[in-house]
């Protein structure tokens, strides 16, 4: 697999208003990113609202993603579960569709240890290697947190190349950027110190943000990995309010809220997630004026 780097947006996953996929809004919304500049399309993740898709739902979602994609941009495919087995058969599901690499989450809710960790993403290397996988700490949603030293010693495994660091932690991101293996990629998941991850020395962001301001994110993103720490500041400083206006409530219901406020697909979600509260309106409203989206 060719490095990815850049702007990689953790697309939303469209609903009808019954509550089926949007499959037809899903190609309208990969094709708008790949004209916008986004190197990379990641899908059913937790902005893709994975835990209420069902299993043959979400691979068709990855299917449909990289049919229209088309080789134009690489597709990254969440496979997470809480089920060792279950993240297998979607890994091994994303392969065979297509995907280019695959992003896996530390499990959640079952809150494994650290060996629990490392043999999960082990077992899913050793099954299904031939499909690059990104691992994914996000302790603010899983509870579980892979430590330091899990992570280097599943940098010696063949096949995984890369990381999702969603804590925000800059420390801990700069730790691992001191100590992975060169070609280990270390990404951002959080748009709010992304640039600062990527001023670092970090290959991209994993961004939510970019669903509705896929240009600006990628600007920002192509600045800062060039170290040109001026022109990233300002491109930070403008998208500073959508940053922090997208998680007024659980992502992604603001996002998906602002979507539909810029006409990009309807803000339809899956219970338990339910539209933003109308005291938010105002808010995440303001900060897409405030960088020009509406």
């Amino acid at each position: 697999m060719q490095a990815i780097t850049g702007s990689i947006v953790a697309l939303v996953t469209p609903f009808l208003p019954d509550g089926q996929i949007d499959y037809q809004g899903l190609r309208k919304l990969v094709d708008w990113h790949v004209e916008q500049g986004t190197q990379c399309i990641g899908v059913v993740g937790t902005t893709g609202e994975a835990p209420t898709v069902a299993v043959d739902e979400h691979i068709e979602i990855i299917r449909v993603a990289v049919e229209q994609a088309a080789g134009r941009v690489p597709v990254m495919a969440g496979c997470g579960a809480n089920s060792t087995a279950e993240a297998i058969h979607l890994a091994r599901s994303a392969k065979s569709v297509g995907a280019d690499c695959q992003l896996q989450v530390v499990p959640y809710y079952n809150k494994p240890t650290q060996e629990g960790q490392y043999q999960h993403f082990k077992q899913i290397a050793e099954a299904v290697g031939d499909l690059p996988m990104v691992l994914y700490n996000v302790p603010g949603r899983t509870v579980a947190s892979m430590d330091h030293d899990t992570v280097l010693r599943l940098t010696q495994i063949p096949g995984i190349v890369g990381i999702k660091e969603a804590t925000g932690d800059l420390a801990r991101a700069q730790w691992l950027l001191r100590d992975v293996p060169e070609g280990f990629a270390v990404y951002s998941g959080d748009d709010l110190t992304a640039v600062a991850l990527m001023l670092c020395g970090g290959h991209g962001n994993i961004s939510v943000t970019a669903n509705v301001a896929p240009a600006q994110m990628q600007a920002l993103c192509k600045a800062a990995m060039a170290g040109a720490r001026d022109e990233a500041m300002r491109l930070q400083k403008q998208l500073l309010p959508l940053h922090k206006s997208l998680f007024v409530e659980s992502n992604p219901i603001p996002v998906k809220w602002a979507m539909q406020r810029m006409g990009l697909c309807d803000g339809d979600l899956r219970l338990p997630l339910t539209p933003l509260s109308k005291v938010h309106h105002a808010v995440v409203e303001n900060a897409l004026k405030s960088v020009g989206l509406i």
